[in-house]
């Protein structure tokens, strides 16, 4: 494939390593001082778009690309309020779409299992849930996407619950999240459920930002073929 990365900070760089190790070319490569170079002459052979950007930017990009007709990979968290915008437009330009709040393999089976335990335990009042996140100094969301895309996981499968807060005041229907920034951390997110007797847990730890671009260029070879909004549940075949 020939590739179009939007945003070239770490992760920009991580994916450009990984697509090319699985024998794809980067063909485009934008960020913030060549905004510009995103246009129909400068994506003509470009097969697909990995973005990673900013809140702020995001779904500005998204629209761009999709009116190009070119299928959009995005990474990029803390701009959902618009994501059903961006599914409309997907739908009606005939275009390909998959957004992912973190596109680690390893992550979206996490997601997998934290649903499966939320039904499991649905009903059962002694078991209290919490979810932890660990990030870099760096990151610019909190919660993460990934620690919100959990939260979401266990109030749509457990009866207790039905919304997620971060704050002082949480009610008995929202799953406390816990948001801790420090050093160079990758990407830590815990899910613990907690009654009188035991502790129960999930526990995913990024040891790089390689699992998040791998997943991501998976998305990538998945989409560029196909037409619709996709979720990392279909790439995965789950």
């Amino acid at each position: 494939m020939n590739i179009a990365i939007i945003g070239y900070g770490r992760m920009g760089h991580e994916i450009e390593s990984t697509a090319v190790s699985r024998g794809h070319i980067v063909k485009l490569v934008v960020d913030k001082d060549n905004l510009s170079d995103l246009n129909e002459a400068g994506s003509k052979d470009i097969d697909v778009v990995i973005e990673f950007t900013t809140p702020e930017t995001a779904f500005e990009n998204i629209q761009k690309c999709l009116k190009m007709k070119l299928p959009v990979v995005c990474g990029t968290t803390g701009w959902l309020n618009d994501y059903e915008k961006a599914a409309a437009l997907c739908n009606e330009t005939g275009g390909s779409f998959i957004h992912s709040s973190n596109f680690s393999i390893g992550v979206n089976i996490l997601f997998r299992l934290n649903s499966e335990l939320a039904r499991h335990l649905s009903g059962n009042a002694d078991y209290k849930p919490f979810i932890e996140e660990i990030h870099h100094i760096k990151k610019l969301d909190a919660p993460s996407g990934t620690a919100i895309t959990l939260a979401n996981g266990i109030a749509e499968q457990h009866s207790g619950y039905d919304g997620w807060s971060s704050g002082n005041n949480i009610s008995d229907r929202e799953v406390p999240v816990r948001s801790v920034r420090e050093g160079v951390v990758p990407g830590t997110h815990t899910i613990v459920w907690e009654s009188e007797a035991d502790i129960i847990s999930l526990k995913h730890e990024a040891k790089s930002r390689k699992g998040l671009a791998l997943g991501a260029v998976v998305a990538a070879e998945f989409i560029h073929t196909r037409k619709g909004v996709f979720t990392m549940n279909d790439v995965l075949g789950f």
